[in-house]
């Protein structure tokens, strides 16, 4: 019979949690992420960033994830009703839309009523969600926007404007922070963001 080899008295690594959020969280959560690292150091957590409905459509295909956070609650019912979530999803933070601009606004767009969308015009449209959210509140507005290109997320729509690929976006209020003195932007109406845990490496 073989003897028993040496136990390590050292601890076992632990392993990393696994956070797929929407791209508009990616400065708060790598933040929140740095933070709780210095204070517990064992704690190791690893992001994927994307739009809304690019990771609800990765969970549904089996991607290894342990905490879901969504820009809204349709997409986290996705979840819910496909039983890959555990307990009830919950608002843990709020945003605000933004008309992004480029630095030093060039086309004088200071609100939802002087957007900038007459003859040519470049204003670009947001993916899901924020497009429904930039929707309503154009629609409440009474203005009219017609896009000149669709694009996947909010840091795509923020990338376009600051390269001056575009007039004007929506975005949310952490983008325009984020993109710092690319862009400027002007806030609009209050949104929640959802987040539960979801089944571990199911």
């Amino acid at each position: 019979m073989r003897e028993p080899g040496p136990v390590s008295s050292s601890p076992a690594a632990p392993s990393p949690v696994t956070v797929s959020a929407a791209a508009s969280l990616t400065a708060a959560f790598q933040s929140l992420g740095s933070a709780v690292g210095q204070v517990n150091p064992p704690l190791l957590a690893e992001y994927n960033f994307a739009g809304s409905p690019t990771l609800v459509a990765q969970i549904q295909q089996g991607a290894p994830v342990d905490v879901f956070a969504s820009a809204d609650q349709p997409n986290m019912q996705k979840l819910v009703d496909g039983g890959l979530v555990i307990g009830s999803p919950r608002a843990f933070a709020t945003n605000r839309l933004q008309i992004v601009v480029a630095a030093g606004n060039p086309k004088g767009i200071t609100g939802w009523r002087t957007w900038f969308a007459g003859p040519g015009g470049r204003p670009v449209r947001p993916g899901r969600p924020v497009r429904r959210y930039a929707t309503q509140a154009l629609q409440k507005a009474g203005v009219r926007v017609v896009p000149a290109s669709q694009e996947t997320d909010v840091k795509a729509v923020v990338s376009k404007v600051a390269l001056g690929e575009a007039d004007a976006g929506i975005v949310y209020v952490t983008d325009i922070k984020a993109a710092g003195p690319r862009c400027k932007g002007s806030p609009s109406p209050t949104i929640r963001t959802w987040w539960p845990p979801i089944p571990s490496r199911w």
